[in-house]
């Protein structure tokens, strides 16, 4: 089975909400085309193990996909449809990611590792991450993993690029506390409306971190992106509350807390993704070097 025929076959494979068929797939092909150790875990990820020694190195995919459109749904309804044109597959998944994860599948099967290979296909992607972090409490650790997510046309017109870094996300709900009264009396009140906006002045005013990973800068960023606040027209409002996204870096974050100390204001992390980043320049220069190559 060539790479466009494996595309083709895990693409029409429905796996948005529900995966199971897709890993089925993946666990099978696993058995017949190779030797490997291979199972699929409580979660319904997909992972195989060949070769052995003291490192690992990891392809990590994932087989879940976003809702797809109507029209990349066969009347059927039980397959999504795949075309090609121009020398390209197009239908739900081709870059995100069931391209890649058949290309990794591929490579998985006809390599000799030297040291321990695996091949490592996560179910949840799209909905936090759900899978991956599963197989990480239960233990997945790898020292050296490529994850082949779509990266070309980023720097350049049909260009694939390594990405050596990936900024995380941490999401906060900043709440200002004021006190009500009536509006032709606002000043028996604490207006938080007020509050929120003072706040959100200081957030405007952080200087977002930057860090340097393998000779490439990384910077990340601070968005209100949510407010909500008052009662009623005639009321001072006493609780106003807005929403922060912050793309975090490698060993850093924006101090927020100073936005916290303002007066009036709570702060509550509502979820903090890890960003992650390569520490051996070797590797980053071997995979960009088989990048090219390919």
């Amino acid at each position: 089975m060539t790479l466009v025929e494996l595309t083709r076959e895990l693409v029409s494979i429905p796996s948005h909400g529900d995966e199971t068929a897709a890993g089925e797939f993946l666990e099978s092909w696993l058995r017949q085309e190779t030797d490997a150790d291979v199972r699929r875990d409580e979660a319904g990820n997909v992972i195989a193990r060949k070769g052995s020694g003291d490192e690992t190195l990891a392809l990590v995919g994932h087989h879940d996909v976003v809702e797809p459109a109507d029209s990349q749904v066969a009347e059927t309804g039980d397959e999504y449809t795949v075309e090609e044109r121009d020398g390209r597959l197009y239908g739900r998944g081709t870059a995100d990611m069931k391209g890649a994860l058949a290309a990794a599948l591929l490579a998985f099967r006809g390599a000799s590792p030297a040291g321990e290979l695996v091949f490592a296909s996560f179910v949840g992607e799209e909905v936090g991450g759900v899978g991956a972090r599963h197989a990480i409490e239960q233990g997945f650790v790898p020292e050296y993993a490529i994850v082949g997510e779509g990266s070309t046309n980023y720097s350049g017109p049909d260009v694939t690029d390594v990405a050596v870094a990936h900024k995380g996300r941490r999401g906060s709900t900043l709440t200002a506390h004021g006190t009500a009264a009536h509006a032709s009396e606002a000043d028996a009140g604490e207006n938080a409306i007020y509050l929120a906006t003072d706040a959100i002045d200081h957030v405007r005013d952080l200087e977002p971190p930057s860090v340097d990973v393998v000779g490439e800068t990384l910077v990340g960023s601070l968005t209100v992106t949510e407010i909500e606040g008052g009662s009623a027209w005639n009321v001072v409002p006493a609780r106003c509350a807005f929403t922060v996204d912050e793309r975090t870096v490698p060993g850093e974050r924006a101090p927020l807390e100073r936005v916290a100390d303002c007066e009036g204001i709570e702060w509550t992390v509502d979820q903090d993704w890890p960003p992650m980043q390569c520490e051996d320049a070797a590797f980053a220069d071997a995979v960009l070097e088989l990048s090219l190559i390919h």
